[in-house]
């Protein structure tokens, strides 16, 4: 059933309330699609120490062609050897998709967007969105806040169907109406990247899952959920991060329990996660998010429950797209490679 709005602030579980009608079909089945789980079994929890989770033995969890890359998990490749080389690597890992980080390749040289969205198309990969900076106290920053248009139009020449953010809503502070502020601006980066065919998405880390300094009662990633209008602002949900909110959200400033389960928001509206984050972590309740980062397969994040359960949404295997990533891989080919070869080898265990 659809989400109930944790707060006691009217307006806002309103709006809430309002966002989640359109995900209703979705919620309608959460339930269903997460084996009637709780939140003390659900996605991301480890499973028993010394063992692994099982394959599976139906068709593949990944959709055909959705397998892709944050290419900021390849930033020192791409920097030195350059992006033809890196596509080289990871057409030849079986990726589809990738996702940019910037759109220079440093010591490689200088090159045009055209010659990037060639090099991208040339090697049999797609790309599928792109990383910018939401604000800047410079004027002249590379920023949707303070050049828009060159942002889109830089976008729009790359042939890209997705534009985003991976900086959170802080700019007006962490109050309701400071993120609600920021969901204005979101609402307006939207309604122009819609005007070219293009989807605008906001990327999260553990902080956004974090509560309002004014409203300790008011998660603030339901502020922008209930504020940002779901025809014009999408989600990347970054699933390590939002297990690692989990582990450091999961009670409010008083101390009282405020559980969530990350797959649970997904699936009460799904049509707003168009791309997702596969990053893994090994479970470890000493360290401040929960979690250490390894890379994906690893670790103690069960993506072969988490990607089919969203699979399993009504246009599962058709309107989602999966970017492997680690923030700081000890060697990003080979992490790359491995994380393509696991999520490759993840079944359906009924099919």
């Amino acid at each position: 059933m659809p989400r109930t709005p944790r707060t006691t602030d009217p307006e806002l579980a309103r709006k809430l309330s309002r966002r989640n009608m359109l995900g209703v079909a979705a919620g309608a089945t959460a339930a269903a699609l997460l084996g009637g789980a709780t939140t003390a079994s659900a996605a991301g929890t480890a499973p028993v120490p010394g063992t692994a989770p099982a394959a599976g033995r139906g068709r593949p969890v990944l959709p055909p062609g959705r397998l892709g890359i944050q290419l900021y998990s390849l930033r020192d490749k791409v920097s030195t050897l350059g992006f033809a080389r890196v596509f080289e690597e990871l057409r030849r890992f079986g990726y589809d998709e990738v996702e940019y980080a910037g759109y220079s390749q440093g010591s490689a040289g200088p090159l045009t967007l055209a010659q990037l969205r060639r090099l991208t198309r040339d090697h049999g990969l797609r790309a599928i969105g792109s990383h910018v900076g939401y604000y800047s106290d410079d004027p002249g920053a590379y920023t949707f806040a303070q050049n828009l248009t060159k942002v889109l139009d830089d976008a729009q020449a790359l042939g890209l169907k997705h534009i985003g953010t991976a900086s959170g809503p802080w700019r007006y502070g962490a109050t309701v109406d400071g993120w609600k502020r920021c969901a204005e601006e979101f609402n307006h980066y939207g309604a122009e990247a819609r005007k070219r065919g293009m989807k605008f998405y906001q990327h999260n880390h553990a902080e956004e899952f974090s509560f309002a300094t004014d409203r300790p009662d008011v998660r603030l990633y339901d502020v922008l959920l209930a504020e940002t209008d779901p025809d014009l602002v999408y989600l990347e949900m970054d699933i390590y991060w939002a297990y690692a909110g989990r582990f450091r959200f999961g009670r409010r400033p008083d101390g009282t329990p405020a559980p969530f389960d990350p797959l649970a928001y997904v699936l009460e509206q799904p049509d707003r996660y168009p791309l997702f984050h596969v990053k893994d972590g090994e479970r470890d309740d000493t360290a401040r998010d929960g979690y250490r980062m390894v890379d994906v397969g690893d670790g103690d994040i069960d993506y072969q429950r988490f990607i089919s359960a969203v699979g399993r949404t009504h246009g599962g295997r058709r309107d989602h797209h999966w970017q492997a990533e680690h923030d700081n891989p000890a060697e990003s080919l080979t992490f790359a490679r491995k994380a393509a070869s696991h999520l490759r080898s993840l079944r359906e265990k009924d099919c």
